[in-house]
């Protein structure tokens, strides 16, 4: 009976402790303050609906506190993104990397293999810079809004923080949104303050 007692509580103590451990964050190095975070990927990078202040990086580089350089490239493909990412991550040396890539290739339709492939390449080559990085998923432009699996999968190879509800729950409100793929400037800033609140989760942020 004793025995059946202590099997039962540690059954229930397992099953409280595994949306905990489900749940933990990845964590990043902290960043300096006088760090730089590069901001990476394409029109959502860059602002498209919105002024440029207005854009995630600026609107993120107030919450921060660090210099956020901008730089997204409206329609750039990720394969396009993994030959400029070298120059980029040579030149700004960045504390932070944050990337936010593959809308146009899934607005081309392009194969999902090809997309975690470049994006897969642009992680190694941040790791291989010392570079960590937070992944911003992004959703398919479809009914369901959903980003593919492929980057949830990246993200737990690479063990590294990853957004993915942002930008689906911002494109179901017209009210966040300047046209069906693009945040206006509500959006944006709703954008920023949830990798704000990422990169405090993470470690990145301390205060």
């Amino acid at each position: 009976m004793g025995c059946m007692r202590w099997l039962n509580s540690a059954i229930i103590t397992a099953v409280l402790l595994v949306p905990v451990a489900c749940s933990r964050v990845p964590q990043l190095p902290p960043l300096a303050a006088d760090a730089t975070i590069l901001a990476f990927g394409d029109s959502l990078t860059a602002g498209t609906g919105a002024a440029e202040a207005e854009s995630y990086p600026a609107v993120l580089a107030g919450l921060t506190g660090r210099k956020v350089i901008n730089a997204g490239i409206p329609g750039e493909v990720s394969a396009a993104g993994l030959l400029r990412l070298p120059e980029l991550l040579e030149r700004e040396r960045p504390g932070l990397l944050i990337l936010c890539h593959g809308g146009n290739d899934l607005l081309m339709q392009q194969e999902h293999k090809a997309l975690a492939d470049n994006l897969r390449g642009m992680l190694r080559l941040a790791g291989e810079k010392g570079v960590p990085v937070l992944l911003v998923a992004v959703p398919s432009f479809n009914l369901t809004l959903k980003p593919p699996a492929l980057y949830g999968e990246l993200a737990k190879e690479f063990t590294i923080p990853i957004e993915s509800k942002i930008l689906p729950g911002i494109l179901t409100k017209n009210a966040l949104k300047s046209d069906h793929i693009h945040p206006n400037a509500a959006g944006y800033r709703q954008m920023a303050e949830a990798l704000f609140l990422l990169l405090k989760k993470s470690g990145a942020l301390t205060s």
